[in-house]
Protein backbone atom coordinates (compact mmCIF):
# COMPACT_ATOMS: atom_id res chain seq x y z
CA UNK A 1 0.00 0.00 0.00
CA UNK A 2 1.54 3.56 -0.76
CA UNK A 3 2.21 5.89 2.12
CA UNK A 4 0.19 9.02 1.73
CA UNK A 5 2.44 12.47 1.27
CA UNK A 6 1.35 15.03 3.35
CA UNK A 7 0.73 18.90 2.84
CA UNK A 8 0.11 19.88 6.82
CA UNK A 9 -1.33 23.07 6.49
CA UNK A 10 -0.27 25.24 9.54
CA UNK A 11 -2.79 28.64 9.44
CA UNK A 12 -3.66 31.03 12.36
CA UNK A 13 -2.51 34.78 13.60
CA UNK A 14 0.50 36.04 13.44
CA UNK A 15 2.97 35.27 16.73
CA UNK A 16 0.39 32.16 17.19
CA UNK A 17 3.30 29.40 17.07
CA UNK A 18 2.91 28.38 12.68
CA UNK A 19 6.90 28.73 12.31
CA UNK A 20 7.40 27.02 15.75
CA UNK A 21 5.62 24.64 14.68
CA UNK A 22 6.47 23.66 11.73
CA UNK A 23 10.30 23.73 12.62
CA UNK A 24 9.65 21.17 15.17
CA UNK A 25 7.80 19.05 13.06
CA UNK A 26 10.73 19.36 10.51
CA UNK A 27 13.08 17.69 13.25
CA UNK A 28 10.47 14.65 13.45
CA UNK A 29 9.88 14.01 10.23
CA UNK A 30 11.88 12.31 6.87
CA UNK A 31 11.73 13.73 3.69
CA UNK A 32 9.87 16.97 4.78
CA UNK A 33 10.37 20.64 3.37
CA UNK A 34 8.86 23.92 5.15
CA UNK A 35 7.06 26.45 3.09
CA UNK A 36 7.03 29.57 5.69
CA UNK A 37 4.84 32.41 4.13
CA UNK A 38 7.59 35.13 5.55
CA UNK A 39 10.59 33.06 3.37
CA UNK A 40 8.57 32.67 0.46
CA UNK A 41 7.08 36.37 0.59
CA UNK A 42 10.92 36.90 0.01
CA UNK A 43 11.18 35.12 -3.32
CA UNK A 44 8.56 33.30 -5.25
CA UNK A 45 5.92 36.21 -3.72
CA UNK A 46 8.01 39.14 -3.42
CA UNK A 47 6.01 40.72 -6.11
CA UNK A 48 2.85 40.82 -4.13
CA UNK A 49 1.68 42.89 -1.81
CA UNK A 50 -1.31 42.62 1.46
CA UNK A 51 -4.52 43.42 -0.47
CA UNK A 52 -6.69 40.70 -0.40
CA UNK A 53 -6.02 40.16 -4.07
CA UNK A 54 -2.76 39.43 -3.80
CA UNK A 55 -3.13 37.58 -0.09
CA UNK A 56 -5.24 34.85 -2.05
CA UNK A 57 -2.55 34.93 -4.99
CA UNK A 58 0.16 33.65 -2.20
CA UNK A 59 -2.18 31.60 -1.46
CA UNK A 60 -2.45 30.02 -4.88
CA UNK A 61 1.19 29.90 -5.37
CA UNK A 62 2.23 28.52 -1.70
CA UNK A 63 -0.44 25.70 -3.00
CA UNK A 64 0.95 24.50 -6.03
CA UNK A 65 4.74 23.96 -4.83
CA UNK A 66 3.17 22.30 -1.87
CA UNK A 67 1.18 20.30 -4.50
CA UNK A 68 4.60 20.01 -6.51
CA UNK A 69 6.83 18.58 -3.61
CA UNK A 70 3.83 16.29 -1.96
CA UNK A 71 3.92 14.87 -5.57
CA UNK A 72 7.66 14.42 -5.58
CA UNK A 73 6.85 12.30 -2.39
CA UNK A 74 8.14 14.76 0.03
CA UNK A 75 5.62 16.01 3.23
CA UNK A 76 5.22 19.65 2.99
CA UNK A 77 4.53 21.54 6.31
CA UNK A 78 2.70 25.26 5.35
CA UNK A 79 3.10 27.57 8.03
CA UNK A 80 1.14 30.20 6.24
CA UNK A 81 -1.61 33.15 7.96
CA UNK A 82 -3.47 32.63 4.61
CA UNK A 83 -6.34 34.48 6.73
CA UNK A 84 -8.54 33.53 4.06
CA UNK A 85 -11.25 30.18 4.59
CA UNK A 86 -11.80 30.40 1.02
CA UNK A 87 -8.51 29.73 0.04
CA UNK A 88 -7.80 27.17 2.37
CA UNK A 89 -10.65 25.38 1.25
CA UNK A 90 -9.47 25.89 -2.51
CA UNK A 91 -5.40 24.58 -1.13
CA UNK A 92 -7.70 21.64 0.41
CA UNK A 93 -9.30 20.66 -3.06
CA UNK A 94 -6.01 21.57 -5.06
CA UNK A 95 -4.26 19.10 -2.76
CA UNK A 96 -6.44 16.68 -2.56
CA UNK A 97 -5.62 13.75 -0.56
CA UNK A 98 -3.06 13.95 2.43
CA UNK A 99 -4.30 17.58 3.03
CA UNK A 100 -4.33 18.48 6.69
CA UNK A 101 -5.37 21.31 7.99
CA UNK A 102 -4.35 22.63 11.68
CA UNK A 103 -5.45 25.37 13.18
CA UNK A 104 -2.60 27.34 15.10
CA UNK A 105 -5.07 28.70 17.66
CA UNK A 106 -3.41 31.48 20.46
CA UNK A 107 -5.42 34.74 21.68
CA UNK A 108 -4.50 38.25 20.04
CA UNK A 109 -3.73 38.91 23.14
CA UNK A 110 -1.42 36.43 23.50
CA UNK A 111 -0.06 36.80 19.87
CA UNK A 112 0.72 40.40 20.94
CA UNK A 113 2.49 39.73 23.78
CA UNK A 114 4.77 37.70 22.12
CA UNK A 115 4.99 39.48 18.82
CA UNK A 116 8.69 38.13 18.36
CA UNK A 117 9.30 40.68 15.23
CA UNK A 118 7.19 43.94 16.81
CA UNK A 119 4.80 43.30 13.96
CA UNK A 120 2.12 44.46 15.93
CA UNK A 121 2.92 47.41 18.11
CA UNK A 122 3.90 48.86 14.12
CA UNK A 123 0.66 47.94 13.44
CA UNK A 124 -1.40 49.47 15.87
CA UNK A 125 0.83 52.15 15.42
CA UNK A 126 -0.42 52.58 12.25
CA UNK A 127 3.49 52.05 10.69
CA UNK A 128 2.18 48.34 9.27
CA UNK A 129 -1.06 48.94 7.64
CA UNK A 130 -3.27 45.27 6.53
CA UNK A 131 -2.02 43.68 9.21
CA UNK A 132 -4.29 40.26 9.96
CA UNK A 133 -5.40 40.45 13.19
CA UNK A 134 -5.62 44.07 13.41
CA UNK A 135 -6.96 46.17 10.47
CA UNK A 136 -7.03 43.13 8.06
CA UNK A 137 -9.53 40.08 8.95
CA UNK A 138 -8.14 36.94 9.87
CA UNK A 139 -11.16 33.96 9.01
CA UNK A 140 -10.98 31.32 11.51
CA UNK A 141 -11.51 27.63 9.89
CA UNK A 142 -15.02 26.71 10.85
CA UNK A 143 -14.34 22.76 10.87
CA UNK A 144 -9.93 22.14 10.57
CA UNK A 145 -8.81 18.94 10.68
CA UNK A 146 -6.56 19.42 14.30
CA UNK A 147 -6.56 22.61 16.50
CA UNK A 148 -3.59 23.09 18.59
CA UNK A 149 -4.02 25.70 21.35
CA UNK A 150 -0.61 27.24 21.55
CA UNK A 151 -1.49 29.30 24.48
CA UNK A 152 -2.48 26.30 26.58
CA UNK A 153 -0.44 23.46 25.46
CA UNK A 154 3.45 22.97 25.19
CA UNK A 155 4.77 22.78 21.94
CA UNK A 156 6.08 18.94 21.97
CA UNK A 157 1.93 18.38 22.63
CA UNK A 158 1.35 20.48 19.48
CA UNK A 159 3.74 18.39 17.64
CA UNK A 160 2.77 15.23 18.97
CA UNK A 161 -1.01 15.65 18.29
CA UNK A 162 -0.42 16.17 14.82
CA UNK A 163 2.24 13.39 13.83
CA UNK A 164 -0.75 11.27 15.38
CA UNK A 165 -2.84 12.54 12.82
CA UNK A 166 -0.94 11.95 10.24
CA UNK A 167 -0.34 8.40 11.25
CA UNK A 168 3.48 8.93 12.32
Amino acid sequence: MKKTNWVIWLTGLPGSGKTTIANALHEKLDNAFILDGDVVRNGLCSDLGFSPKDRLENVRRITEVAKLLQQAGVTVIVALISPYRGSREQARRTIGKGFLEVFVDASLEVCEERDPKGLYKKARSGELPNFTGIDAPYETPDAPDLTVYTDEVELSQCVDRILVSIGR
